[in-house]
């Protein structure tokens, strides 16, 4: 059994479906809750640091990953700090608003950005696999959509043209940056021989 490292509802079924020959249970899967202070100065120190902590806790594997958006006419803003940015506890759609209203007036490729998804798979102190995904796209001038979570109703996909608010799991999963991330990780794990009989396809 693998933990996934999450309190996100959003990441667990992403990462549920796209791990789905593995057996993987979410913190409320197994009665855990946990909150854990993300305080590293990268996705991957985030992601060490969640994982660390629910595996001192469980003694289970544990998937962690950190994520964010990155603006580049904003340098990289709000990036390690994505789930923080405007408070924690802030709906996504005032975050939103907040960065949609912080570009007015910046047109075409100005507006460009990115999503990027570190993930973790802990199997003890300095016994972990790290990949990393990367998804290309645009800031839009108004959220659009109803699918997805956090970022998704604001962020143009550069590779299919398309807001990641209006696209469905299975869409969305072939060319997120946490899909990504997760199909790095999946291989990795084939490589080391963990989980063959059920990573196999």
């Amino acid at each position: 059994m693998i933990i996934i490292g999450s309190n996100n509802k959003g990441k667990v079924e992403e990462i549920k479906n796209i791990l789905s020959h593995i057996e993987v249970k979410s913190l409320k899967d197994v009665g855990i809750k946990i909150e854990v202070v993300e305080n590293g100065n990268s996705f991957l120190e985030n992601a060490l640091i969640k994982a660390r902590a629910i595996y001192k806790l469980t003694g289970e594997t544990v998937i962690a990953d950190d994520s964010g958006i990155e603006i580049d006419y904003l340098d990289g803003v709000p990036g390690v700090k994505s789930s923080r940015f405007l408070g924690e506890d802030t709906p996504y759609d005032i975050k939103n608003k907040k960065i949609v209203d912080m570009l007015e007036g910046v047109e075409g490729e100005k507006r460009s950005c990115r999503f990027k998804c570190v993930i973790v798979c802990y199997f003890g102190e300095k016994d972990y696999i790290a990949t990393e995904g990367v998804m290309e796209g645009y800031i839009l001038k108004e959220s659009v959509g109803s699918n997805g979570f956090g970022y998704d109703p604001i962020f143009l996909s550069k590779r299919l043209n398309k807001c990641v608010g209006m696209m469905n799991s299975e869409e969305k999963n072939k060319i997120s940056h946490r899909g990504e991330a997760l199909r790095e990780l999946k291989n990795k794990l084939k490589e080391r021989g963990y989980y063959e009989d059920i990573i196999n396809e």
